[in-house]
């Protein structure tokens, strides 16, 4: 069997990342209730059942990837919760998101930093856990060049980022002081490929990607001179809350039950799709982001 280019590897390794995110749609692929315009708290037993919602910004594919681990995941969730039902909407934009939240009153989500930051106080988000995976960044941000040797240098000059649309996270969390988006000439994309081609064709000098973006540098034909000049600090993980939809005996219950989802039969699930533990938390691990982000 032939050998697969680099090319080849890298769109292999972003498509099994697509799974990982896809994969989280797995909470919540039931059939959401028709929307209404304040809808009323719902219980795990009644029509509405017990509402997820996930959001990974920047995330692409089709949740129908996500369909041979779908009946693992919602029976243990469902099992270990005495939930009767679960339903909810995997989202790859705050609006999509969003609109859920306000037709169907969730219990849960499971957020992007950024995405948790922006909505926390408006929703009146409660951390109960953590997600810590393996195949999706957003943990560390790094600035690339060819030539640049620091961030510095980069200043004035073009950079490609697909994050870009989030201004105030960037700034504020990634950033962090350090510069602005602002101090530079933005190319923004929309794929996180895109953005280092950016920075291999010469149409940006410089790129703003994360940590899942800087693992493939060694797989991309031609990124051989491409380095990282310049590391955000880490970040916290991407984040489990639970909304105010949700009864406090209920979402201590399902706190208390986080970690046991990838136990027994559900870790080669779990690791099939890049996770690698679902944790129990309170908001201490956000707190320093939470303060640098802002009211």
């Amino acid at each position: 069997m032939a050998r697969a280019s680099p090319r080849d590897r890298a769109t292999l390794w972003w498509v099994r990342g697509t799974v990982f995110r896809a994969a989280l749609a797995t909470f919540c692929l039931a059939t959401p209730a028709a929307a209404a315009d304040d809808p009323p708290a719902s219980r795990g037993d009644d029509g509405l059942g017990v509402g997820i919602v996930v959001l990974n910004e920047h995330g692409v594919g089709s949740a129908s990837l996500a369909q041979p681990y779908l009946d693992q995941m919602v029976a243990v969730a469902a099992a270990q919760n005495d939930w009767g039902a679960a339903r909810g909407q995997y989202c790859t934009t705050r609006s999509a998101a969003e609109a859920f939240i306000r037709s169907q009153a969730p219990h849960y989500g499971i957020l992007s930093l950024a995405a948790f930051l922006a909505m926390r106080q408006s929703y009146r988000l409660e951390v109960i856990g953590t997600v810590e995976v393996s195949l999706v960044g957003g943990q560390q941000y790094h600035m690339i060049s060819e030539d640049a040797a620091n961030l510095d240098a980069c200043r004035g000059r073009t950079l490609a980022t697909n994050h870009a649309d989030d201004l105030r996270f960037v700034n504020r969390i990634v950033l962090a002081g350090s510069s602005k988006l602002a101090d530079f000439t933005l190319v923004e994309t929309q794929r996180p490929l895109l953005t280092i081609k950016k920075v291999l064709t010469g149409e940006a000098e410089c790129a703003l990607i994360d940590d899942a973006q800087l693992a493939q540098l060694p797989h991309i034909e031609g990124a051989e001179g491409v380095r990282s000049i310049w590391d955000s600090q880490k970040l916290p993980p991407m984040v489990v809350v639970a909304f105010p939809a949700a009864p406090r005996e209920e979402r201590q219950k399902f706190r208390k039950n986080l970690d046991h989802v990838c136990d027994g039969d559900g870790r080669t699930m779990c690791a099939a799709v890049g996770i690698v533990s679902l944790k129990p938390a309170t908001g201490s691990p956000y707190a320093a982001v939470v303060a640098a982000y802002g009211p």
